[in-house]
Parts: structure tokens; sequence; C-alpha cells
């Protein structure tokens, strides 16, 4: 993946960090919101095998409410910028506006990863200006509603639609190709059948080549499926990881890190094994 200044190797899966700065994400909201602890949580991911440390400042969940631009700001920027001074971990921000997207991107974040796929006005613009990668979510309605009774028809296809007349967008913008990558959004504006669909979908999602990022730690889909509260679905979280890693996935997203890293070396160890012996044949 092209960013600004470097290349983001994606011949082996990378697996991103996730780090929210916000009192009310589903997980984690309220534990990092001070800036010693929020960069001590980045720097211990990073020693356990994070290559991307994505920073939020406005929670995604079902029903969150929004965020005002300078509060987000507020919970970024200080944050990217001490990170950026301690590491050179790729850093991505996960935002839905213009300006935390350019601001972010002069911190020294290299990824705008959106779940709203540069849909807001002056997105588009802002991602071209900033040079960073973007990684295209899809979502239906918007976090406030979209559990609201979500309805597909054939939810693999209609996802990769969506991204695809995301990426013509972006691609007529000026954003090369070798910076997007693309997310079919488990647990947003889907119901328990369509996220089953979309994690054993990665082949059928396949899209031009453009790199897959799969976020599925801890997701209420597991709760619906298992019966699990939040802090007891990483065993589900590991399984999903490995189950999208073997089909293709090249990021994958979690609270996490050590334990995702072990699952997607162990599934791409014995993925690759299988290819192997396949090609030996």
């Amino acid at each position: 993946m092209q960013l600004p200044t470097r290349v983001l190797s994606l011949a082996e899966p990378v697996v991103m960090g996730i780090l929210n700065r916000t009192p009310d994400s589903f997980s984690d909201g309220g534990r990092h919101a001070a800036l010693a602890d929020a960069l001590a949580h980045a720097l211990a991911m990073v020693a356990d095998g994070a290559g991307i440390i994505d920073v939020g400042g406005e929670s995604t969940r079902p029903g969150a409410a929004p965020v005002g631009e300078a509060e987000e700001l507020d919970r970024v920027v200080p944050l990217i910028e001490a990170l950026r001074r301690e590491s050179d971990v790729v850093i991505s921000i996960d935002t839905m506006k213009p300006a935390v997207m350019r601001e972010a991107c002069a911190a020294g974040a290299e990824i705008i990863n959106d779940v709203y796929a540069l849909q807001a006005p002056g997105a588009v613009e802002a991602a071209v200006a900033s040079g960073a990668a973007v990684c295209l979510m899809h979502m239906q309605g918007e976090p406030r509603t979209m559990q609201a009774g979500p309805h597909y028809d054939d939810v693999v296809n209609e996802v990769r639609g969506f991204l695809a007349a995301r990426v013509a967008v972006c691609r007529e913008a000026g954003i090369a190709r070798e910076r997007i990558c693309l997310d079919p959004g488990i647990g947003f504006g889907k119901r328990l059948d369509h996220n089953l669909a979309l994690l054993g979908g990665v082949a059928a999602l396949a899209l031009d080549g453009y790199p897959w990022l799969y976020g599925v730690s801890r997701k209420s889909m597991f709760g619906q499926l298992l019966g699990r509260p939040v802090d007891e679905r990483l065993p589900a979280a590991l399984a999903a990881a490995a189950i999208a890693v073997w089909q293709g996935a090249a990021i994958v997203r979690t609270h996490d890190v050590r334990a995702t890293v072990d699952a997607v070396r162990v599934a791409v160890a014995a993925r690759d094994a299988g290819q192997n012996r396949k090609n030996m044949q």
C-alpha cells in the first residue's frame, strides 16, 4: 500500500491495533482518555506486533452520538503527534470529517480509515491533498441508526457494488489504486446473517486486486451467535480473524494485538503450506 513517503508491504497480513480515545466506544471506551495512557497503550500494541495503529476520537458503535469537530481534533491530533515522535509505526486516522483528516495527516497519520467511505462533502478532496492511503468501508445508514432493520437482497454483491462505486469516485479524483483498501463493514448496518456471509465471502468480494481490511474484534455478532459479553469474545474474534486471513484479507483490525498476531501467523503458515503442497502436485 502506497503511503505518502513510504510503502506498507501487504505481502503478509498486517495487524492494525485499535486506539480509541473516546469515552463511549463499545469495548474500550474511556480506557485511554489521558494522553499518556493512550500513548503507552499505542506503544504496547506496537511492541506486540501491530503494523498499524488506528487512532479514533469519535465512537461509531450503533447508536453513538456524533462528536464535534473541535473535540475530535483535541482527542486525536496530540496523540498522533506524540506517537509519531516515539515510533515509526504506520498511523491511521479513523474519522469521517475532512478537517480531522487534514489535521491528522499533517500531524503524522498516513492512512485515512473512513467508515463513511469518503462520502462527506470535501472528504475526497482532503484525502487527495493529504497523499494518504485510504480505507473505504461499507455502512448501511449511519452510526445512530444503522442497526434499525438493515436489509439486503444479496449482501455480498451489494457491498461489493457500493465499494466499486466509491473506488471509481476516488480514482477519478486522482487517488491511485495503490493507495486504496476496502472494508466490508462487519457490524455496520448488518444483521448476524449478513456479517457471516461477508466473513465467509472474502473471495466473492474480490474487486480488481484491492486489499481488504476486516474488523471483527469483539463485535456484537459474537454476542448474538454465542451469547458472550464483550469481554468474553476474544476466542471468537481470533477465529474470525484467522478465517478472514485464510481467504486473503490483508489487514485485520483488533483490540487484542498480541493474540491476533499469533492467530494470523498460524492461519498464514497453514494456508501457505497447503498452497505449496497443492502447487507441487
